[in-house]
């Protein structure tokens, strides 16, 4: 086991840039920093105070490596609740791993992924839910996404769960004392108000987990498949979206043989677009293998843009792509608007529920389906600043309190002991606590930080 308590990472990412940053940690960072930095106006970095900067150099044994800035953070007022410096200089990448090798040269030890941030939890920082919602915080691709991390970050989740919670500890208390010590004079409880008050709890927790879908989508992006047959637009579409030559456009049928995958940022709103290849049967078995994933792509998205071409009649083809989207979340979308209309939008409109029709040639109705897109997954709606579940972990210790809940309604209602009411009562406290971290596995707080970034 590696006794050295005091970590050291490059907390920017790599590679050339202005300024990047060498975080250390640990009750001998301030050691640590003596060691490698020089400043004229500090002869030791562990005599500033906290929350100051200090210029310097880095040095190492083969002399100076770069001009930097000095930042001193000391316990317990610091991210990780121990003393941390921050040393930024050049962001080159030579430069960076100097430094960090001279810290470890120093009396520091390569940190951990997420170590920095799993040491927060560990000095009662933030609970493990404010955790999970730094690196939701780091990987947010939208505006929406970046402001439900932020929420969670600031403990709109935890208050809610530390809520329910203490109302279900408080009976648990008062139960077990009932039950434990019938000669001492204890109110019994009002089994209906109990009833009262565990309904309450169970719709909070429902209340919370009907957040995780939405809150998903937010997060992760829509799945969305761009399908039809050949030359019906879908690469041009594609470019449209991702406002760049993404998918090469071509009057050759069979020119998409594979499927091309692009993120885009639809407003607030993350898109995680698929390009597939036209479908139709061919005999060439490189264009066939195409269609295959196509096909597949159907099956796992979560929303299909089905294009047809306005300007030619259905066929075969578009028959065969009207029949893989049945019964799945579709956007019937008539391309090429622009020109006489030829297709039949009665008979599209009986098989879709939502039709759109736009001409990507001149952008005409892209606005519309953006819109479409967004009204379809209830997302103009979303609010941000409430309290959500975020990630598989939450909905699933969410999901088991409230399990552990009804039934201790159920067990009130039959009339069965506050025994067993009583139980299901502490099972849902322990689901509870383990969310926040109060009552975590060692396997689970090592899941949770296994998702971070070196650094963090």
């Amino acid at each position: 086991m590696d006794t050295i308590n005091t970590i050291a990472a490059i907390a920017t990412p790599l590679g050339t840039g202005g300024i990047g940053v060498v975080r250390i940690s640990g009750e001998d960072a301030l050691k640590v920093a003596d060691r490698i930095i020089k400043s004229p106006a500090h002869p030791e970095i562990s005599s500033m105070k906290g929350y100051t900067c200090a210029f310097g150099r880095a040095y190492d044994m083969e002399g100076a490596i770069d001009e930097v800035v000095v930042t001193v953070f000391r316990a317990p007022k610091s991210y990780t609740g121990e003393d941390v410096v921050e040393i930024s200089c050049h962001g080159g990448v030579y430069i960076l791993n100097r430094i960090l090798r001279a810290c470890c040269d120093s009396g520091a030890r390569l940190a951990e992924a997420g170590e920095f941030t799993k040491r927060a939890f560990l000095q009662g920082k933030l609970d493990l839910t404010q955790a999970e919602a730094v690196i939701d915080l780091i990987c947010a691709q939208g505006r929406q996404a970046a402001k439900a991390a932020l929420t969670a970050k600031d403990g709109a989740l935890y208050r809610k769960i530390n809520r329910v919670c203490k109302l279900l500890v408080e009976y648990a208390g008062h139960l077990a004392a009932w039950i434990d010590y019938p000669e001492e004079d204890i109110v019994e409880i009002n089994p209906r108000e109990l009833e009262r008050q565990l309904g309450k709890c169970g719709d909070e927790l429902e209340n919370l987990l009907a957040s995780y879908d939405t809150g998903k989508l937010i997060r992760e992006g829509i799945e969305v498949a761009i399908v039809g047959r050949p030359n019906v637009g879908k690469s041009t579409l594609m470019n449209l979206l991702t406002g760049y030559d993404r998918s090469i456009v071509a009057d050759l049928a069979g020119t998409t043989r594979d499927v091309v995958s692009d993120t885009v940022s639809l407003g607030d709103v993350v898109l995680r677009l698929s390009d597939t290849a036209g479908i139709r049967f061919s005999n060439d078995p490189v264009e066939q293998a195409g269609v295959n994933l196509a096909m597949a792509q159907i099956e796992r998205a979560q929303l299909i843009l089905a294009l047809f071409d306005g300007g030619d009649p259905l066929t075969k083809d578009d028959w065969k792509v009207i029949e893989r989207c049945r019964r799945r979340q579709v956007i019937a979308v008539v391309n090429k608007s622009d020109l006489p209309q030829v297709l039949d939008m009665g008979e599209i409109q009986r098989s879709f529920e939502h039709v759109i029709t736009i001409s990507a040639k001149s952008l005409d109705g892209v606005q519309q389906l953006k819109e479409k897109i967004i009204q379809l997954f209830h997302l103009g709606s979303f609010d941000s600043s409430a309290a959500m579940v975020a990630n598989e972990r939450q909905r699933l210790g969410v999901t088991q309190a409230l399990d552990e809940v009804r039934q201790a309604q159920h067990a009130l209602a039959q009339g069965i002991s506050y025994d067993a009411v009583s139980v299901c009562i502490e099972n849902a406290v322990d689901h509870l606590l383990e969310l926040t971290g109060k009552r975590a596995t060692q396997e689970v707080v090592d899941q949770v930080f296994s998702r971070f970034c070196v650094g963090k």
